[in-house]
């Protein structure tokens, strides 16, 4: 590090930097997009493939520009032509491939442009729901992020930063505080040390301009000794760039990733900003019974975006994105091959977080084998394992069987032990056996489980499941009953204080109590008296399962009554958001309803079967 020159000194060293030309960005092609989603996390959408004017980015970019010299809360509602880039005939047809026909948005969170600028964000995966919100994660292609640049991104007006194929791979998070809150953290002591509130580059920098483009400065280096020693294969820091105006990235929800600093003039930065629009989409449909080719994973050398070398070291993923493939494409199981089980049994005990891409190798590959039953019951064991990162992985595997589990997750969700109760309810959700038994074990611990978390893990489970079911037939019933539990719920749950306001802290450190085992993340008012700083993660998951439910079946009265209740009373902003989506798909959103809250989040309703725009 080297004392902070003065302006003019800064600015000369800038402008006599010779042009570098901008290596070409492999965009991904029609043909490769599941394959590549599932196993690199991450595909590129060409502007030219969107299917709309190139112009409307321009115009975007102005817009934006201008409400950020301004001063004012970007949203749909303000720049309305957004929405015509999340409804643009390319973006649909490749969301619909990825999360399914009907897809939603979650409301009222991040559906606005970032710009990059001086500091670095720390390595993190996203949360799964609202602002901080944990939610178990799924592995399926259940949600993902679409971000949107309407300008173009040079190398060094700082790209968004990937882990491509780290998407499957994780941290113990239940008793681990460093992950209690949603977002899941490469290298934690980087928050803790305040590295986050330093510059990295602009005016308030302390590094040498050189050090700031050569990447060199001590915060390019920490970030890079982070993914180094994570010991997972493939995993390798990619800065997604350079991009052409227009251009659409769409992320597996699960990805660890940054925002970047910006290593060119500072001084351009007001006038020529990087934006990067985000929203968090998720599926409602299951996947269409369709055919999907085995696919020799080994025989690629290179990836043809990142220049990632892939070769053997595929070896330790190829079970989870044969799976993932397979799923996406027939939403169903791959066929079985031959395996012991007894011999990936060892690897499931592997110790360590580097060993995490073994022990979930390990549960995918046991559920794979043609050995069902000694698959099963090795698994089984693993998920009563004191150990989480075992626990984590078996349930994964137990997922992976399908149907064939249901027992096993039945048996779990009454347990004693809390985590096995979580276990079990999302692996019902995620794949367990559509009957009014499985319905009833989720209602339960819906009703009456002691634990927040276990109960919105249920929450969310009940909307998987009823999405399963209604890819089936004559399972109008089940629906019904679903829908029911969930609205049992609504009445008894109440929202709370957000933590971050109860405990005084960072939502990043905020700790369970005994009113709350999970956080419920940061609430926020939008500045709007009707709205209050509250959150109730049960209430949330299950209003987003009412959201999938409606997708798929006509509500009756005692359900739209409720709804309409959120709508017009509740303060929680994102509660309000999803009882709208959930009336809008089932027809019941009128002009008069919308009246009833201060502020609408178009995006969402943009995408429910009635297309509500501002």
């Amino acid at each position: 590090m080297k004392n902070e020159p003065d302006d003019t000194s800064r600015q000369e060293q800038f402008v006599e930097q010779p042009l570098v030309e901008q290596p070409r960005f492999q965009y991904t092609t029609s043909e490769n997009l599941e394959a590549d989603f599932v196993s690199r996390g991450l595909v590129a959408l060409a502007p030219e493939s969107l299917g709309i004017p190139t112009e409307i980015h321009e115009h975007i970019y102005s817009l934006a520009k201008q409400a950020r010299l301004e001063k004012k809360r970007i949203t749909a509602d303000l720049i309305p032509e957004v929405l015509d880039i999340i409804d643009a005939p390319g973006v649909v047809d490749a969301c619909q491939r990825l999360v399914g026909k009907n897809w939603a948005i979650v409301p009222f969170t991040h559906n606005a442009p970032y710009a990059s600028g001086a500091y670095d964000q720390w390595w993190h995966k996203d949360d799964n729901g609202p602002y901080n919100m944990r939610k178990a994660r799924q592995h399926h292609a259940i949600q993902i992020e679409l971000l949107y640049y309407p300008q173009a991104v040079r190398a060094d007006m700082g790209p968004t930063v990937m882990l491509p194929y780290s998407q499957y791979w994780t941290f113990n998070h239940e008793e681990n505080h460093d992950n209690f809150a949603g977002a899941d953290h490469l290298d934690f002591d980087y928050i803790i040390e305040g590295m986050d509130k330093i510059a990295v580059s602009g005016q308030q920098s302390i590094y040498d301009p050189e050090d700031i483009r050569l990447q060199q400065t001590v915060h390019d280096k920490r970030m890079r000794d982070a993914v180094r020693q994570t010991g997972w294969p493939l995993v390798s820091q990619f800065e997604v760039g350079p991009l052409r105006a227009g251009s659409v990235i769409l992320v597996s929800h699960n990805l660890f990733h940054r925002g970047n600093h910006r290593r060119d003039d500072w001084h351009t930065w007001q006038t020529n900003p990087r934006y990067m629009w985000r929203f968090w989409l998720y599926r409602t449909t299951e996947p269409d019974a369709g055919d999907a080719r085995e696919i020799r994973w080994r025989d690629s050398t290179v990836d043809p975006m990142t220049g990632i070398e892939l070769g053997d070291a595929v070896v330790e993923s190829e079970s989870v994105w044969r799976h993932q493939y397979h799923w996406l494409q027939t939403s169903r199981e791959p066929p079985k091959v031959e395996g012991s089980a007894e011999k990936l049994s060892s690897h499931l005990y592997t110790r360590g977080d580097k060993s995490e891409p073994t022990r979930i190798a390990a549960a995918y590959r046991l559920a794979s084998i043609a050995d069902e039953q000694n698959a099963i019951t090795v698994l089984a064991e693993g998920l009563e394992s004191e150990r989480e990162s075992v626990r984590r992985a078996a349930t994964y595997g137990l997922v992976a069987l399908g149907e064939a589990a249901t027992p096993t997750f039945l048996a779990a969700i009454t347990s004693p032990v809390r985590w096995l109760r979580k276990a079990g309810a999302f692996g019902l959700g995620a794949s367990g056996t559509a009957t009014p038994e499985v319905v009833q074990a989720l209602r339960e611990r819906l009703q009456l489980d002691k634990s927040v978390y276990v109960r919105s893990v249920a929450a969310d489970a009940m909307g998987c499941l009823a999405r399963r079911a209604a890819a089936r037939q004559h399972m109008e019933e089940l629906l019904m009953t679903c829908c029911n539990a969930l609205i049992d719920s609504l009445e008894q749950e109440d929202n709370r204080l957000a933590m971050n306001l109860t405990q005084g802290r960072s939502i990043k450190f905020v700790r369970p109590t005994d009113d709350c085992d999970v956080c419920e993340g940061i609430g926020i008012d939008y500045g709007e008296e009707r709205f209050k700083p509250v959150r109730s993660i049960v209430r949330e998951n299950a209003l987003w399962s009412m959201v999938i439910i409606a997708t798929h079946a006509t509500l009756d009265e005692r359900a739209v009554r409720m709804l309409e209740s959120i709508v017009q009373t509740d303060t929680n902003v994102f509660a309000v958001g999803l009882a709208m989506d959930a009336l809008n798909r089932t027809g019941r959103l009128s002009a008069a309803t919308l009246q009833w809250s201060p502020i609408v989040d178009w995006e969402s309703l943009s995408r429910s079967m009635a297309g509500f725009r501002p």
